[in-house]
């Protein structure tokens, strides 16, 4: 699948997206190495801290489909800018994959970065051995 194709999946599922508080749509499209998308989107609850951000959630998706191979993600807003993943999807991101592309998109145009762009020096399985 090319990164276009990937960006309008994250675009729809961002459609898909709970924000009754910020209504700030967040939309994540997650292609593995076996050409299987899956999508997420932010699901905001009244006691933010329990708020699930677009690119979790597809990866928990892929995970718990016994996906473990990834090899980009697209994320996407409806700010009409560049939206970056937080530090904890980050974070998340690196645990599961150090070589993904991460595609941030701004209205259909788009910029591709791997983590290590976006969480240098990052902490992962390799420093608790």
């Amino acid at each position: 699948m090319d990164y276009k194709a990937l960006v309008e999946k994250a675009y729809e599922a961002a459609e898909m997206a709970y924000v009754p508080y910020s209504k700030f749509k967040v939309g994540a499209a997650l292609l593995t190495k076996s050409g299987k998308v899956y999508t997420g989107c932010n699901i905001e609850i009244a006691s933010f801290g329990a708020t699930n951000c677009a690119e979790r959630t597809a990866i928990f998706k892929a995970i718990s489909e016994g996906e473990h191979d990834f090899t980009a993600i697209a994320i996407v807003s409806s700010s009409h800018d560049y939206t970056y993943p937080c530090g904890i999807c980050r974070q998340v991101i690196v645990e599961f994959s150090k070589d993904i592309d991460i595609i941030i998109s701004k209205d259909y145009d788009y910029e591709v970065y791997k983590i290590d762009d976006l969480l240098p020096h990052s902490f992962t399985q390799i420093d608790i051995k």
